[in-house]
């Protein structure tokens, strides 16, 4: 897998784990038989953005050194992982269901 396919691979990942909290009804998709709270949800989209940062840091180690990152990485990239869960809240939560 090449550089720029591995990055497209990486941010298709990120756009499925962003919204993943917000299309289950389970914590991590299988724990726990009751509705998850906003809380959980949130506390699930903060996991899921280690995990998928984790995994970010993974293939920058295989390609080569890793780059040094500052404070200011980590709230541009919590910022766009938040902004890749808005069409996941905006189904769960504001979307109007006819029943």
């Amino acid at each position: 897998m090449g550089n720029s396919s591995g990055v497209f691979a990486l941010l298709l990942l990120a756009v499925a784990a962003a919204n993943f909290p917000f299309v289950t009804r389970k914590l991590f998709g299988f724990i726990g038989s009751q509705e998850k709270t906003l809380p959980l949800r949130f506390i699930e989209l903060v996991i899921l953005y280690f995990v998928v940062g984790g995994l970010g840091l993974f293939l920058e180690r295989s390609v080569g050194q890793i780059a040094p990152q500052g404070w200011e990485f980590y709230a541009v990239t919590g910022t766009l992982f938040v902004t890749l869960a808005f069409p996941g809240f905006v189904f769960r939560y504001l979307l109007k269901r006819h029943e």
